[in-house]
């Protein structure tokens, strides 16, 4: 399949902004070409070298996302052309416009990998598959990712939040549902932390996520009886709520889109324990008081909220 790749002219003050703007319609296959050098600490980890032959950075930044052969692009570029304008009026983002060229799967799937390399949240370490273990490294907790099309390495900041909010609730023999699972990473890590002492349970509204999920399970050595996952929105599909089931959870994490855990809400208490807890990410920080109340209006309550760069966590309890 050919994708067509759309390029958005903007700032890097705005990149972010940007990218929740197309989260929100759905588009999460977003990359970001910029000139600012990555730092360890934004990588997730200690690098030596971190692109020293970048151009000057002028604060300019191009936001691109993809389209495929059977997706409607007059009516979704006509809605990101909306989102822009919307944003346009409250802050810069630079040009706002629009640029486009062709791409193909395979340049898609495998390219990046180049820039994706092992590093460090806290003790945990995230390696690609195709990467060695390094012997320094050899008997810490370490997680195998090969995210193909679900694009879940762990890097963003999102991830990281959900992550050490995992190790701060989990308890062993925890029953625990990650909803829009992505490549399964949560679930393995909350696997690994727990030493396999619990069950997991998964959702996602994309084939190829589920599919994903099952493979890295196997790359890490996790047996396909420790989690059952579905296809399916948890949000308005009573198929998939069932499938999940009622107050059996310990731990609910999902690492989605504002607009989505806000749908969703009230389908979080029935799935948890009594005392049970919802951790949430993938919240950018001018969406947070509107998480926040969706969660408190369904009786959550509020127990932590954590930022880290532009988006925000949020600890809720039953």
């Amino acid at each position: 399949m050919n994708w067509i790749k759309y390029s958005i002219n903007t700032t890097t003050d705005a990149e972010d902004f940007v990218s929740a703007s197309l989260m929100e319609l759905g588009i999460d296959s977003i990359e970001i070409e910029n000139n600012v050098p990555v730092s360890g600490e934004k990588q997730g980890g200690e690098y030596e070298e971190l692109q020293p032959d970048l151009p000057e950075d002028k604060g300019l930044s191009k936001v691109c996302f993809y389209l495929g052969d059977d997706e409607n692009h007059e009516e979704l570029l006509a809605q990101v052309k909306s989102e822009l304008l919307d944003l346009k009026s409250y802050m810069n983002i630079g040009e706002g416009t629009i640029d486009t060229s062709l791409t193909k799967q395979e340049d898609w799937i495998n390219n990046w990998k180049q820039f994706f390399k092992s590093f460090y949240i806290e003790d945990i370490l995230i390696k690609p598959t195709w990467e060695e273990i390094a012997p320094e490294d050899q008997g810490k907790i370490f997680v195998e990712i090969d995210p193909g099309v679900s694009f879940g390495t762990g890097k963003h900041e999102t991830t990281q939040l959900c992550i050490r909010q995992l190790r701060k609730y989990l308890h062993e023999n925890d029953e625990i549902l990650d909803i829009g699972c992505g490549s399964g990473i949560l679930s393995i890590i909350a696997y690994k932390l727990l030493e396999g002492r619990c069950h997991l349970v998964g959702t996602d509204i994309d084939e190829d996520c589920i599919e994903s999920t099952y493979e890295n399970f196997a790359v890490n050595h996790i047996p396909e009886t420790a989690g059952d996952f579905f296809v399916g929105n948890l949000a308005d599909d009573k198929a998939t709520q069932d499938k999940v089931g009622y107050g059996k959870y310990d731990v609910v994490v999902a690492n989605i889109l504002a607009d989505i855990i806000i749908a969703m809400a009230p389908a979080i208490p029935p799935a948890l324990k009594d005392g049970a807890y919802f951790i949430s990410s993938g919240i950018i920080d001018f969406k947070e008081n509107e998480v926040k109340e969706a969660l408190e209006k369904v009786g959550l309550t509020i127990v932590e909220i954590n930022h880290q760069g532009e988006w925000v966590n949020i600890t809720a309890r039953k």
